[in-house]
């Protein structure tokens, strides 16, 4: 196989260990903080006395009490 058929991702050769953590924390970390905040968010809003506002009923279909 000649050098220049070898597949592009070899081409710098293979990481460290602290690139490889820093590829994974680039690649996931924004949905781990996205997670997070929904929790934190859900959390907040379901707490008692969580705000001035009361929250409308949700639906419950045809038949709900």
């Amino acid at each position: 196989m000649t050098p220049s058929l070898v597949p592009a991702p070899w081409h710098l050769g293979q990481l460290h260990a602290h690139e490889q953590l820093l590829v994974l924390l680039v690649a996931f970390g924004p949905f781990v903080v996205l997670v997070a905040v929904i929790l934190v968010l859900r959390r907040r809003a379901d707490a008692p006395g969580a705000s001035g506002v009361e929250r409308p009923p949700t639906y419950e279909g045809p038949g709900g009490s």
